[in-house]
């Protein structure tokens, strides 16, 4: 004998298996630390830099494709980080945005820290932060040296 649901019924039941999306756990420029992921901040941009601007045609079209990267310095209460901005990113990172980065990482770059959104993040506009910036901390000063550790046997 076969059962039958109803559509609230169903719906009920689904929710049994719905995951709670996280809470974001916001974090301090001064917490960021070489290799890691996932960071969720909000940041003030002090200034926006473009170092890289081309455009080049692709193969798939006739279009021009163009890339522009751009380093902003950002920062909060404890301290500020190079940011790399890319493509769409640089119209976002205006000097004086306040902006919220998510899912947000750590490059390193000839030796030092920067941060970076990815395809997987999320840069959002936000309303202007009250702090104030702590500019004589900027971890993108400090140089990192890779150390390989060899494996005991």
């Amino acid at each position: 004998m076969a059962t039958t649901t109803t559509n609230q019924e169903h719906q009920q039941q689904g929710n049994t298996n719905k995951t709670e999306k996280r809470k974001p756990v916001f974090i301090k420029v001064d917490q960021l630390k070489p290799g890691t992921t996932g960071h969720t901040l909000i940041a003030k941009v002090l200034n926006s830099n473009t170092v890289l601007q081309k455009g080049r045609a692709t193969a798939a079209s006739n279009r021009l494709r163009n890339t522009r990267i751009a380093e902003c310095l950002v920062g909060d209460e404890t301290g500020t980080i190079l940011f790399t901005a890319r493509n769409d990113q640089v119209d976002l990172m205006k000097p004086g945005t306040t902006v919220i980065l998510r899912n947000a990482k750590i490059d390193m770059f000839k030796g030092s820290m920067r941060l970076a959104v990815d395809k997987w993040g999320r840069i959002e506009v936000t309303e202007p932060a009250t702090f104030v910036v702590k500019e004589d901390n900027n971890l993108s000063l400090v140089e990192y040296e890779l150390v390989t550790v060899a494996a005991e046997e």
